[in-house]
C-alpha cells in the first residue's frame, strides 16, 4: 500500500448523520423517502440481505438489525467500520487518486491483504472508478476502468464515524438471502429486500456490481419467500423494476411506481427508469374459531329467514373478524335480508342498512332504522280489515298463480291498508310482515315457479295466509329495539350513496356461471309488494309474470370486477370487511388483488357455508349447495 499522505477526504465539521459509504449502482437514495413513509412504526428485528449500499439501513439506523449480502469485500468493509474505524482512516489517507495510482491499488492482491487494507481498498476503488461499479473479470479480479475525475473525493472521517457507529449494533453476515432469512426472520420483524432487478440477461445492471447470479427462477423463488415471510408475520418491503413479472410474483399485494433515474448506464437515452416498491404487511391472524363467540341475545331476535345468501349462519364469523377493529359506524352496503345490519345494531354500532331492492330497504327500515315504533293489536287488526276498497292488483295479474283467490284478495286488502298508515315505521313493519307471511306460505320461499308442487308438508304450508301475518307481525315487533345511535335505512345503488363510515360491509351478488343470483327473478312477487310495482312492467308473457331485473353490474364477471374496484376506491378510507363464495367470480385471488391497490393489509379467511337450499345441483353435481363463504379483510 502507498504510503505517502494526501487529502483525500471532505473537509467538513459539523455532525453528520449515517449514510450510505459507497456510491452503489442499483442504491435507493431516489426511493428512500417513499420507502421510509412505509417503514411499519415498531418492529423487532430489521433484516436486510441485499443490503448493497444499504441507504435505508443508514437512514433507519435500527438498534437491532441483520445486514448481509453475498459480496464478500461489500460485507468486509462493514465489519471493519463497525470494528475499527479509525485504523481503517489512517490508511485511507496515504491514497492518492491519480489514474496511475488507481490501476496499482486496483492490481494488488486483495487476497495478500489484511482485513483493514481490503475495506480501504474497496472505498478507495469505488469513490475513483467509473461510476461506482462493481464488476470482476472471469479471475474474480476487479477491473473497472478509471473514472477520470477531476478531484475524486474518497473518504468523510464523520460520515465514516457515523456509519461505523451504526454498523456496530449490527450482525453483518456474508450468505445468500434463503439461510438469512431461514435462520433469523421471525414474526414482527421488518424485512427489506432489493434483490438484483428484472429483467435477468447478460447485460443486466447487477452483473456490474454483484458477483451473484440471479435469474427468473431465482425472482420466482424469492416470491415464494416472502410470501413465506407474510405468513409469519414479518412486514417486507421489496424494490424491483416496474416488469410485468412483479405483478405476476406478488398479485395480491400493494404495487407502487415511481421514477428514477439509472445513473450506471453510459447511453444518457437510457438513464430513465420505473422502480416498484411492493409492500407486504405481516398477515393478520383473523382466527376463526371452532366455536366463535356468542353475539349478543337480541342478535337472535331477528326473524330468521330463507333467503337466498342470508349470512344468518355465518354472523359469528363476520363478527369474529370485525370485532378485532376498532370502529363506532358501519354501512351494511347490501344488506339484503338485513340480518347483518341487524347485528352490527345489535353489537351497538351506528347502521346504515342499504341495498337497491324495496323489500331488502323495508327490513332495515322496520327493524334497524326503527328504534322504537311497533305495530299495535289494533294496527293489526285494521291491516287485516277486509272491507277496504283495493286495486285488486294481485287477483287480478296473479291468480291462480302462487297464493288462492282468498289469499290474493287478503294481500290486496292488507296493502290497501298499510297505505292508509301515517307512520313510515309502521308501513315497514307492515310491509316487513307482509312480505315474510308470502315467503313463508309458498313452497321453498320463491316464485320462480307456479302452483304447489314443492309442497313438502310443512306447518307453514298449512297455516292460513292470516295465521302467517298475525306471526310475522309478532316477531318483526319483537326484533325492534333501540341501541341508542341514528339509524339509517336506505333503498339505492352502493355506489351513489354519498355516506362514509368507519367500516363497509358488502357481501354483493355473486356471479358464477354454476348458479343463480337472480335476487328479482326469485323474489320479484314479494318485490312487487313492497314498491308496489311502481315503474315497474310486468312481463306478461312469463309464467310466474314477472318483471324485468334491475340492471346490475354484478352479472357478469367483468362488470363484477369493475363493480368491486370501484367501491373498494369509493370506500378506501374505511376497513373493509366483504364476504363471497368460493364458487363465485371474480376468483379470492382477483379479489385480493383488488382489495390491495387500495389497502396496504389485506387478508382472507374461509368459512364452511351450506345454502339453504341448492341452487345448482344440475349444473354441477359435484358442488351443489356445498361451498366455502370468504371473507376478505382490507384495512
Amino acid at each position: 500500500m502507498k504510503s505517502e499522505k494526501i487529502t483525500t477526504c471532505w473537509p467538513r465539521t459539523k455532525d453528520i448523520k449515517a449514510r450510505p459509504v459507497l456510491k452503489w449502482a442499483g442504491g435507493k437514495q431516489q426511493l428512500l423517502s417513499h420507502l421510509l413513509e412505509k417503514v411499519p412504526g415498531s418492529y423487532n428485528k430489521y433484516i436486510e440481505p441485499f443490503v448493497g449500499g444499504g441507504a435505508l439501513f443508514f437512514a433507519l439506523e435500527p438498534g437491532n438489525a441483520i445486514i448481509s449480502d453475498s459480496n464478500p469485500e461489500l460485507i468486509n468493509l462493514y465489519k471493519v467500520l463497525a470494528k475499527d474505524v479509525e485504523s481503517l482512516l489512517d490508511i485511507l489517507q496515504v491514497f492518492k487518486t491519480d489514474k496511475k495510482n488507481y490501476y496499482e491499488i486496483r492490481a494488488l492482491d486483495a487476497g495478500q491483504l489484511t482485513d483493514i487494507e481490503k475495506a480501504a481498498r474497496t472505498i478507495f476503488l469505488n469513490r475513483t472508478c467509473f461510476n461506482g461499479l462493481y464488476r470482476v473479470n472471469k479471475e474474480g479480479r476487479f477491473n473497472v476502468p478509471y473514472g477520470r475525475y477531476e478531484n475524486p473525493r474518497v473518504y468523510n472521517p464523520k460520515e465514516l464515524r457515523a456509519a461505523a457507529g451504526v454498523l456496530k449494533r449490527a450482525n453483518i453476515l456474508c450468505a445468500g438471502y434463503k439461510q438469512i432469512l431461514a435462520e433469523n426472520a421471525s414474526a414482527g420483524d421488518f424485512v427489506y429486500l432489493d434483490p438484483p432487478y428484472l429483467p435477468v440477461s447478460k447485460y443486466s445492471d447487477f452483473k456490474r456490481y454483484t458477483k451473484e447470479q440471479f435469474y427468473e427462477e431465482d425472482h420466482a423463488e424469492l416470491a415464494q419467500e416472502v410470501k413465506r415471510l407474510h405468513e409469519i408475520g414479518c412486514h417486507v418491503l421489496l424494490t424491483n423494476s416496474n416488469h410485468p413479472s412483479v405483478y405476476e410474483l406478488y398479485e395480491g399485494f400493494k404495487i407502487e411506481v415511481f421514477k428514477t433515474r439509472r445513473n450506471i448506464s453510459r447511453d444518457t437515452k437510457n438513464r430513465r427508469g420505473e422502480d416498484v416498491i411492493v409492500n407486504i404487511p405481516p398477515r393478520r391472524k383473523f382466527l376463526l374459531r371452532v366455536e366463535p363467540p356468542p353475539l349478543k341475545k337480541q342478535v337472535l331476535k331477528y326473524p330468521p329467514t330463507r333467503f337466498m345468501g342470508s349470512k344468518q349462519t355465518i354472523l359469528p364469523y363476520i363478527w369474529q373478524v370485525a370485532s378485532q377493529f376498532n370502529f363506532n359506524s358501519i354501512i351494511d352496503l347490501f344488506s339484503g335480508s338485513g340480518v347483518v345490519s341487524y347485528m352490527f345494531k345489535a353489537q351497538g354500532k351506528k347502521v346504515l342498512a342499504n341495498d337497491f331492492m324495496a323489500m331488502n330497504a323495508a327490513f332495515s327500515q322496520a327493524m334497524v332504522e326503527n328504534n322504537k315504533i311497533k305495530l299495535s293489536a289494533e294496527d293489526i287488526d285494521s291491516l287485516l280489515d277486509k272491507s277496504v276498497q283495493t286495486d285488486n292488483f294481485v287477483s287480478g295479474n296473479f291468480k291462480d298463480l302462487y297464493f288462492s283467490a282468498e289469499d290474493n284478495h287478503l294481500i290486496d286488502c292488507i296493502r290497501a291498508n298499510i297505505k292508509k298508515m301515517k307512520s313510515k315505521y309502521k308501513r315497514a313493519l307492515a310491509l316487513s310482515a307482509l312480505i315474510r307471511a308470502a315467503v313463508k306460505k309458498r313452497p321453498r320461499g320463491v316464485f320462480t315457479y307456479t302452483g304447489h308442487r314443492y309442497d313438502d308438508g310443512r306447518r307453514d304450508l298449512k297455516m292460513s295466509f292470516e295465521e302467517q301475518f298475525i306471526n310475522a307481525a309478532r316477531v318483526v315487533n319483537e326484533a325492534v329495539f333501540d341501541n341508542g345511535q341514528n339509524n339509517l335505512s336506505r333503498c339505492g345503488d352502493g355506489m351513489t350513496t354519498r355516506r362514509q363510515a368507519d367500516l363497509v360491509y358488502m357481501d354483493p351478488p355473486y356471479y358464477s356461471p354454476l348458479s343463480d343470483n337472480d335476487y328479482v327473478r326469485r323474489y320479484h312477487f314479494v318485490e312487487g309488494i313492497a314498491c308496489d310495482w311502481q315503474g315497474l312492467e310486468i312481463q306478461q308473457h312469463t309464467k310466474t309474470k314477472k318483471f324485468k331485473s334491475y340492471p346490475s353490474p354484478f352479472s357478469s364477471r367483468l362488470g363484477a370486477k369493475d363493480a368491486f374496484d370501484k367501491l373498494f376506491n369509493k370506500f378506501k378510507e374505511s376497513i373493509l370487511v366483504i364476504s363471497y363464495s368460493s364458487n363465485s367470480l371474480p376468483t379470492k385471488e382477483e379479489i385480493l388483488s383488488l382489495i390491495s391497490k387500495y389497502k396496504e393489509h389485506v387478508q382472507v379467511e374461509a368459512v364452511d357455508y351450506r345454502y339453504s337450499f341448492a341452487n345448482q345441483g344440475h349444473r354441477a353435481a359435484d358442488i351443489k349447495n356445498k361451498v366455502q363463504e370468504y371473507i376478505f379483510v382490507g384495512y
